[in-house]
């Protein structure tokens, strides 16, 4: 039975990653810090389906202090996928050092403390973000990154170069999955469709920035963990890898585009304040997925319509029959 060590596995792509390679037979070993970027109690529900699990081990760990991560790691693992980070362009404007520190110097420890364990394998949770605003969609793998435009970016990329060096020096095997606008059932309270669906039941206006043209590559959660899973699987059976790919869903979708799928989805008529675009914010993001496709399966099958129906129903279960 393998084991995978999960960090990030409170968190919203963590947590349904984590039942799934449960379901599936892992071991796993969950690592997550309730960092209070949003309400630490939401993470630690997120838990609640499989802490109790007899095949989960979880620790309460910041991945920059090196000697607690070092101990975890000890434990052993076959792989691990690393999820934990500080997520949000807008904030990383405003707190860069943060993003640096829990980006960055954590995926350094995270990748130290495998090499002197002997933990030879790496899944890694990048972002569409360090793309920037290239205007060559779809974007693929190969295009130049070197201009990001938000400290996040910047995070990310320079985690994948530092994923890059170890790779180089010390043999490890590493994917970076660039996610693209991840949405579901737990989905973060500060992402665009969990904001808009909670303003739209409190019958607040919705503040759009921009002219509602920008649009986003929007991925039902199922699907990136389909993908997650296509490359842990990928890892386990190659040697001397190193790749990076998308997962997307490769159909962009408007702002204004979204706003009306989910009023459809909920019935109601939002009404909408527009403000200016905000530093940071890309016009579009649009994954080139061949490559995925090609090396882990990977084919999103979840449509926007039938993903914002699931997440409504979540929503209304979860957070307005309980108030």
């Amino acid at each position: 039975m393998n084991k995978i060590i999960v960090t990030g596995c409170a968190g919203f792509i963590g947590s349904h990653l984590t039942e799934t390679l449960l379901r599936k037979g892992y071991k796993v070993t969950g690592i997550d810090n309730f960092d209070p970027f949003y309400d630490p109690a939401i993470k630690r529900s997120n838990l609640g389906s499989f802490i109790d699990h007899e095949n989960f081990e979880f620790f309460e760990n910041n991945l920059t202090q090196e000697s607690s991560t070092l101990k975890i790691f000890g434990k052993g693992a076959d792989l691990v996928v690393h999820l934990a980070g500080k997520a949000g362009v807008r904030p990383s404007i405003e707190n860069p050092q943060s993003y640096i520190d829990d980006n960055i110097t954590a995926t350094r420890v995270v990748l130290s403390a495998m090499q002197k364990n002997n933990i030879r394998k790496l899944a890694f949770a990048s972002s569409s973000s360090v793309y920037g605003n290239n205007p060559d969609t779809p974007w693929s793998e190969d295009l130049n990154v070197n201009n990001p435009i938000s400290p996040y970016a910047f995070s990310k990329k320079s985690c994948e170069l530092l994923n890059h060096t170890w790779h180089h020096l010390y043999g490890l095997d590493i994917i970076n999955m660039r996610f693209f606008t991840v949405y579901g059932p737990r989905q973060r309270p500060d992402l665009a469709i969990h904001k808009f669906t909670r303003m739209m039941f409190d019958g607040t206006p919705l503040t759009l920035f921009g002219d509602g043209s920008t649009s986003r590559d929007y991925t039902y959660i199922s699907d990136t963990v389909s993908g997650i899973i296509g490359a842990i699987s990928y890892l386990m059976n190659h040697e001397k890898v190193f790749e990076t790919v998308n997962l997307g869903n490769n159909h962009p979708v408007s702002l204004n585009n979204l706003v009306t799928k989910i009023a459809e989805a909920i019935g109601t008529e939002p009404a909408i304040e527009r403000l200016p675009m905000q530093p940071g914010d890309v016009n579009i993001t649009f994954a080139n997925i061949e490559k995925a496709g090609k090396m882990l399966g990977y084919k999103p099958e979840v449509k926007l319509e039938e993903g914002l129906k699931s997440f409504v129903s979540w929503y209304k279960k979860e957070l307005v029959s309980k108030t």
